[in-house]
């Protein structure tokens, strides 16, 4: 099964919704997370925030934020994640933020460093991961697949904690 399919499995047995808030990513999450039958009872919206300002404005990352830690961090994906959620109304909230490249990159943060955020009823766990292949595409879609399966793995083992209404 699909991970996409898996989510839509879980989130739709518990009755929750997941909203995303993507910056590198550019809306392949909510496309891969629609791609399942059935997908409007789990997804009512998100965002696609490439800017800052729409970082800002659309889920509530604050400027000071991306300021003290860069756009491409936990932090900023934290709050993107909450963010989405708490704009959407939903239980989930997904987010990526990083560099797909080809250019953009530091030694700090070289291209296909990908940050990511997933907020569970305002319980976040951040990820930071860093893809070795430089294809802009390969590192969209390879995040689309860490967050999915990072989710996946975090609702597998707290299907009876956090997770449950």
């Amino acid at each position: 099964m699909k991970l996409e399919q898996i989510v839509f499995e879980i989130l739709k047995q518990k009755g929750y919704k997941v909203a995303t808030a993507e910056s590198c990513t550019g809306g392949l999450l909510a496309s891969t997370l629609i791609n399942v039958n059935g997908a409007s009872e789990i997804i009512d919206m998100s965002f696609v925030t490439y800017s800052n300002e729409a970082k800002q404005e659309l889920v509530y990352v604050k400027k000071e934020t991306i300021e003290k830690y860069n756009v491409v961090s936990e932090q900023v994906a934290k709050e993107m994640a909450l963010g989405a959620a708490k704009h959407a109304r939903a239980q989930i909230g997904l987010s990526t933020t990083g560099l797909a490249g080809p250019g953009g990159g530091t030694k700090e943060r070289p291209v296909g460093t990908v940050c990511f955020g997933i907020s569970i009823n305002g319980d976040v766990y951040t990820f930071t991961h860093i893809f070795k292949n430089i294809s802009r595409q390969y590192i969209r879609k390879a995040s689309v697949k860490f967050i999915l399966k990072k989710f996946v793995e975090i609702l597998e083992k707290n299907i009876n904690k956090k997770i449950s209404p």
